[in-house]
């Protein structure tokens, strides 16, 4: 027995190591010293990590590390089912050249108040050259050692072989027509599909927040070449609100919601003005960028590696809307995920919510959200309210898995908004 207890005690130090330095299928950064991950279709600043298979467009990714000085950081790329789980397939599968490369590409900052070294690459290239459609995750690694994660990054690349059309409405249900907005959309296709309640899966989004993913798997009308998704009860999206913004693009001015600027010789402290719950009274209408961010310094003559690292102060005047749970600050800074960075902190006395995260200079979006430990969910209603006229983009991705297929496809994709000649 005590031998027994031994082994196990040997072993679950190991275990417990494994777990920790392993790859999640998510966005995320697993190193305190990594800030702003970037990744993007190189076409447009801060697109959509969207690219079209076998085409002239590349996804460009970047990052800093903050202690500055040069590492060796290695990447590779994984082939993911629709619902970000690996496909198990060989790498000869999905990859028409080498399983790794090197990160070769960095440069360090200058005339900031916090050194970093900016990291940057950009693929397909050369070395790294995916043959077919389907989600991927993106690693980065340390030394060629994948035990040493550092960063994790979700990106598409689309096979098209299918259309996708689609609208955006009041929701059908009465309760919900002042508050919610409801996607239709419809596949057209020439390829066979034998069963589509079986073989085809649409998913759609809300801003590019995971979060609001739902899954389609049945269409609500079958037609020659075509399926339909109406069904009056799925695809309803809470409107929710504009989002909030501060502009840092320049330090030597206060620009929108800026409050008050602290500068040292070690560092720059940025404090916003105190922002108030939103779900009362009628929608206000402001223009947004549905909760990107874009990372710009316009003292200077290069965003990547002349703009500051500043701590920005965020305070929010509200009481806590039960008992028992948190509030984050959210936004595609940071995937909308909850971390302790993000999180607010509350003092009961003052009914106020504040956390200080550090930023690098620019243009942000974001909104205040409550995870609620007892039901589990997280929204933004309770501080943001939830209008339907709130303009959004929705994502539409189209996966087809062909009878005897190994793995699911990515074989379409759109992006819509309610809002006025918006092209993104």
């Amino acid at each position: 027995m005590h031998k027994l207890i031994a082994i196990l005690l040997f072993f679950i130090p190991s275990l417990l190591s494994a777990q920790t330095n392993s790859f999640t299928y998510e966005n995320k950064i697993y190193q305190p010293n990594i800030k702003t991950v970037l990744c993007y279709n190189t076409s447009r600043e801060q697109s959509l990590p969207v690219i079209q298979l076998n085409s002239a467009e590349t996804i460009t990714f970047s990052f800093n590390d903050l202690l500055g000085g040069t590492k060796n950081y290695w990447y590779s790329i994984e082939h993911c089912t629709s619902d970000w789980q690996p496909s198990r397939i060989s790498t000869i599968d999905y990859l028409g050249s080498f399983n790794d490369d090197r990160m070769i590409n960095y440069r360090y900052s200058s005339n900031t108040t916090r050194k970093y070294t900016h990291y940057e690459q950009t693929f397909p290239n050369s070395q790294i050259q995916p043959k077919i459609g389907g989600n991927y995750l993106l690693k980065i690694y340390l030394d060629g050692d994948k035990n040493q994660p550092v960063i994790s990054q979700r990106f598409y690349i689309v096979d098209n072989q299918v259309a996708v059309t689609a609208e955006i409405t009041n929701s059908m249900q009465v309760a919900d027509r002042n508050s919610k907005q409801k996607v239709n959309f419809t596949i057209n296709h020439s390829i066979p599909i034998p069963n589509p309640y079986q073989d085809l899966k649409a998913v759609v989004m809300q801003n590019f927040n995971s979060n609001t993913a739902k899954v389609n798997t049945r269409p609500f009308f079958v037609r020659p070449n075509q399926l339909v998704y109406n069904d009056l009860t799925t695809n309803d999206f809470w409107g929710d609100n504009e989002f909030r913004k501060f502009d840092t693009r320049s330090l030597r001015y206060k620009a929108d919601n800026v409050k008050d600027i602290y500068r040292d010789s070690e560092s720059v402290n940025v404090m916003l003005f105190q922002d108030v719950p939103r779900n009362t009274g009628a929608f206000a209408n402001q223009f947004d960028e549905n909760g990107n961010f874009f990372i710009k310094n316009t003292d200077g003559r290069d965003d990547r590696t002349e703009a500051e690292y500043m701590s920005v102060l965020f305070t929010l005047n509200a009481k806590a809307p039960s008992a028992n749970g948190d509030a984050y600050v959210v936004g595609r800074f940071n995937n909308y995920t909850l971390g302790k960075e993000n999180k607010l902190l509350y003092d009961a006395s003052r009914k106020q919510f504040y956390a200080s995260m550090m930023l690098k200079q620019g243009l942000y979006d974001y909104e205040y959200a409550w995870f609620n430990y007892d039901t589990k969910t997280l929204e933004t209603f309770p501080f943001e309210g939830s209008f339907f006229q709130t303009e959004n983009t929705y994502q539409i991705f189209v996966y087809y898995r062909r009878p005897g297929a190994r793995w699911e496809t990515l074989v379409g994709y759109a992006n819509i908004s309610n809002r006025v000649n918006d092209r993104r």
